[in-house]
């Protein structure tokens, strides 16, 4: 796993032919980071927000130039306060036989604000395509704000797509059924939130996955 710092500049990375990556963005402040992948190649990129002064405009491009390259993405953005971010993602398959699967969830608290815009382009010469977007969110306080947008693009009609968004609250029944456990609210909150965020760190090395989970227990 390689660690970028993306600090309101662009990065631009290739991967060739039949290589495999790992990337971390950890607490990106704005900036763009466009990767183009050759033919059979693997991209395995997380982005994580726990900053305390977290803003700015984080934009991914992934290209599928060639064919069979398979893209995963996950996110995760956890702030509080006055925080903001967006975050932007946008998938181009230009040609057959790509997978790209992305799972992003923010959770804001106080008066934070959270964007996220997806594009997931499928051109006319991109059949056999299976690409899939979802964003989940949760806000923890009536002032926090969350705007969504996933977007669709398919000329190709031998494809399998699907996107999908939600935002919501904590589930009060689990709340109420942890506390009947001998829980206390905070708690049942904490672990609830845990559980929430912990499919975003899939594909992580042990050690930086026990590091965020340290990180996100902090600041929950």
């Amino acid at each position: 796993m390689t660690t970028l710092e993306l600090h309101n500049q662009t990065i631009e990375l290739t991967l060739g032919s039949g290589q495999s990556a790992h990337y971390l963005l950890f607490n990106p402040v704005g900036g763009k980071l466009r990767i183009c992948q050759k033919a059979g190649s693997t991209l395995l990129l997380h982005v994580v927000t726990i900053a305390p002064n977290a803003c700015g405009q984080t934009e991914i491009i992934v290209e599928q130039a060639e064919r069979d390259c398979n893209t995963q993405i996950y996110g995760l953005s956890l702030l509080k306060a006055q925080q903001e971010q967006e975050l932007i993602t946008r998938i181009w398959h230009q040609v057959g036989g790509g997978k790209s699967d992305q799972l992003l969830k923010f959770v804001l608290e106080d008066n934070a604000r959270g964007s996220f815009y997806g594009e997931l382009k499928v051109q006319p010469d991109a059949q056999k395509t299976e690409a899939h977007q979802t964003n989940r969110n949760i806000l923890l306080s009536p002032m926090a704000k969350m705007a969504t947008k996933p977007q669709l693009e398919i000329y190709a009609d031998d494809v399998k797509c699907s996107h999908g968004a939600t935002t919501g609250q904590l589930d009060t029944n689990a709340l109420f059924y942890m506390q009947q456990r001998g829980l206390s609210l905070p708690q049942a909150r904490q672990l609830l939130l845990a559980a929430f965020l912990e499919e975003t760190l899939n594909g992580l090395p042990e050690t930086e996955a026990d590091r965020f989970r340290t990180l996100i227990a902090e600041n929950l």
